[in-house]
């Protein structure tokens, strides 16, 4: 099973793209991100038409996750538990069925968390946007906790605006005081993977310069100032299956990227 993630930055920008890519890449699943659309604006025919199954969980003009499969889906919920007034449309989940296991899959799309406000201290304060990051951060930890309950192969698979360590990123000196890098944000970070889940690409990778997303500003694509942000996270029963990991880099370099590309994994299932 090649299971992939990708920020698309928006469905209406990447109508060309996205379609470009999963013919050249042939995964079998994907979750999206940022696809910025409403569910019953999502070209659901278009890649209907090429076979996928869809299912989307969408916003009007921000956020917005989506999973395309190939395989059969079951079992679909849409939004994080924790919080039943959180409107903000960042978490997809379904069992995809491969030909010889099930796997849970999660499709995250986690708060940004910026503009930080710090304290006279430079302590950052958790309130507004980064209150908002850690509060999901801390939701999602409890749905990991009981997702692990359950025994069987999941991945988190998304865009978790977190840089888990400064070698994920170009300039980690620029990201000092950035929600995506601080130390509140990173240590939430640890706590998920210390449940027992296994980050798929550094299972596999190791060293620096790897990275998934290049700003559009400052020639940042051109000199490989990029970070490290898109993530996959295995339940010890999807850690026994991994098989290949990689980041799809040369999406970048296409037509009308998005700031993201695509990274995927294979699973023996």
């Amino acid at each position: 099973m090649k299971l992939a993630t990708f920020n698309i930055n928006g469905i209406k920008a990447r109508i060309e793209a996205l379609p470009r890519w999963l013919e050249a890449a042939r995964p079998d699943v994907v979750t999206l991100q940022e696809i910025k659309s409403v569910d019953e604006a999502f070209p659901r025919t278009l890649f209907e038409d090429m076979g996928w199954r869809v299912e989307t969980h969408g916003q009007k003009s921000f956020n917005g996750v989506a999973i395309l499969s190939r395989l059969p889906l079951e079992d679909v919920t849409r939004g994080l538990p924790g919080d039943e007034a959180d409107e903000q449309a960042r978490w997809i989940e379904a069992t995809v069925i491969g030909e010889g296991r099930a796997v849970r899959l999660c499709g995250l799309y986690l708060p940004n968390g910026n503009p930080v406000e710090f304290e006279a201290s430079g302590r950052p304060i958790a309130s507004g946007k980064y209150g908002y990051k850690l509060a999901w951060m801390a939701r999602m930890e409890a749905r990991a906790r009981a997702l692990l309950a359950l025994e069987e192969p999941v991945v988190l698979a998304g865009d978790y605006n977190i840089i888990p360590q400064d070698e994920d990123a170009a300039r980690p000196e620029v990201w000092r005081s950035d929600a995506l890098a601080l130390p509140e944000s990173r240590a939430a970070f640890r706590r998920i993977l210390h449940l027992g889940y296994t980050e798929a690409f550094r299972a596999q990778v190791q060293g620096p310069r790897h990275y998934s997303f290049w700003d559009y500003q400052a020639g940042a694509w051109e000199k490989n100032n990029g970070i490290r942000i898109d993530h996959l996270l295995l339940s010890p029963q999807a850690a026994d299956l991994l098989r290949d990991v990689k980041i799809d880099k040369a999406a970048r370099g296409e037509e009308k990227p998005s700031d993201h590309v695509p990274v995927w994994i294979e699973l023996d299932a």
